[in-house]
């Protein structure tokens, strides 16, 4: 490496300043497919997440399964999704970012195939550790790719992308399950992950690997034979070359646990990506998608069908309003999404908490209360959910980015598994009302953590962003 910077100080130089040529640059299609197939990964992981609401009552029905299991059956994959972002970061950094995604979908085929031919309810526990592990790998794979191989000036949007996709899957995931329920199939809710899962194996061997990950193995010649599929002149692959150079000559050789030791300016960086998955979980979104059809009996509806059709209300609304973040992420910027999203939130669960604790006997109150909760996932789809996912691959400095994603992506699922198994011990102990009333506050409290510590890293380059971190700039500032 150390004799390549001699050769590269000229493109390095470049880096000082953007020529127009670069922002100005077209976006060649070989950046959409790329995105668009590593994108499909979100739909296998909204698709995992929705399956489980609705297929869950006819497993019950057919094994009989105590409440116990029942939790196991539900949280099995939230623990399979930690453990596979746990070894996410080093499967990528070892592997690249496209085997990841390759081996992700191997995982998602398997796990459905076995959640399909289930015997008992411990088969399918480990059905869902292998459909999370399959999860967690791509929860840490596809935006760390995203992030790498779109220019900055879109990187905020095909990150949300992905989180469409996510929301995409949610929604196709409770319409299966709705057409599946009239034939009590929760078999056939499984199976129609295999399809997906297919689709993503053969669509990420049509893709280039990440530059930047080749450049970090020190593979620069390979780096610039992507850069020219993915940029559209040779000043931007130039400029862009001479960044990625000037930021891996510039870092400390140790990668990963071991910089997370020495470099205090990274520990920061981890920290943040920890904290923001953090708060993105205790929005309490998953809590509804997992739960929603007993969320909307609380609310008055009941039987089956209603609270089905309910729920897939509520993921249409999901995929709905992420267009939002997707239209606005790299206009309006990160910070003032999030403001609004955060302030959405916290108001629509104030809105439920009240019609909980005068009880939902007329109609009104009924249709304010369903009204109230898909406003909710409408807040959280416009702003935490793409864009936390979005900051955390933007703040990690390039040889310390498959640890820090890796940290962040497994404190992601912890707080997951937590929601998952807490929220109905809270439900039952403390109420609907109390419960949405804390989730109110805390999204209070997300306002002003965004204001405090999170950057504003709009058409800001990763490289930048990095050099900000490691020069000891106040977090929230990195991105300026």
């Amino acid at each position: 490496m150390v004799g390549h910077a001699g050769g590269s100080s000229g493109a390095a130089q470049q880096a000082q300043a953007k020529p127009d040529a670069v922002r100005n640059a077209d976006i060649v299609p070989m950046v959409w497919l790329s995105c668009g197939l590593a994108a499909l990964a979100g739909l296998l992981f909204g698709m995992d997440i929705g399956v489980i609401s609705g297929a869950l009552p006819f497993i019950v029905n057919e094994f009989h399964v105590s409440t116990l299991m029942e939790g196991w059956i539900v949280s099995s994959m939230m623990v399979g999704a930690a453990l596979g972002a746990l070894g996410a970061g080093a499967i990528s950094q070892r592997f690249g970012r496209k085997k990841a995604l390759l081996y992700s979908s191997l995982l998602f085929f398997v796990g459905a195939l076995v959640a399909v031919a289930a015997t008992s309810p411990h088969i399918l526990v480990v059905a869902r550790i292998l459909l999370g592990l399959a999860v967690g790998v791509a929860s840490f794979t596809a935006p760390l790719y995203l992030s790498e191989v779109a220019p900055e000036r879109i990187r905020g949007t095909t990150i949300s992308f992905y989180q469409l996709m996510v929301t995409i899957g949610i929604l196709a995931a409770f319409m299966s399950n709705l057409a599946f329920s009239y034939i009590e199939s929760w078999r056939w809710m499984f199976g129609v992950l295999m399809i997906p899962a297919a689709m993503l194996f053969i669509g990420v061997l049509m893709v280039p690997n990440s530059p930047r990950w080749l450049a970090s193995r020190d593979r620069f010649e390979e780096a610039r034979e992507v850069l020219n599929k993915l940029r559209s002149s040779k000043t931007e692959i130039d400029y862009e070359m001479g960044e990625i150079e000037e930021s891996i000559n510039a870092e400390q050789k140790s990668r990963g646990f071991q910089m997370f030791k020495e470099n205090p300016n990274f520990r920061r960086s981890v920290m943040l990506g920890i904290c923001l998955q953090l708060v993105q979980q205790f929005t309490g979104m998953n809590a509804i998608m997992y739960f929603a059809p007993q969320i909307f009996q609380m609310s008055g509806f009941e039987g089956t069908a209603a609270q089905l059709w309910s729920t897939v209300a509520t993921g249409l609304v999901n995929v709905l309003a992420t267009f939002i973040a997707i239209g606005f992420v790299d206009r309006l910027g990160r910070k003032p999404i999030l403001y609004a999203g955060f302030t959405v939130m916290a108001a629509s669960m104030a809105v439920l908490a009240s019609i909980l604790v005068i009880g939902p006997t007329t109609t009104l109150l009924q249709y304010t209360g369903m009204a109230s909760l898909l406003i909710f996932v409408a807040g959280f789809a416009m702003s935490a959910g793409p864009l936390i996912w979005t900051l955390c691959a933007e703040i990690q400095p390039l040889n310390g980015r498959d640890f820090g994603l890796s940290c962040s992506t497994v404190a992601n699922w912890v707080g997951n598994f937590a929601i998952g198994q807490f929220f109905p011990v809270m439900i039952a102990a403390i109420g609907g009302a109390m419960t949405f009333g804390i989730l109110s506050v805390l999204n209070v409290v997300f306002i002003i953590f965004t204001l405090l510590l999170i950057p504003e890293t709009k058409g800001i380059s990763l490289e930048k962003i990095e050099k900000n971190l490691m020069s000891g700039k106040p977090l929230k500032n990195i991105g300026s």
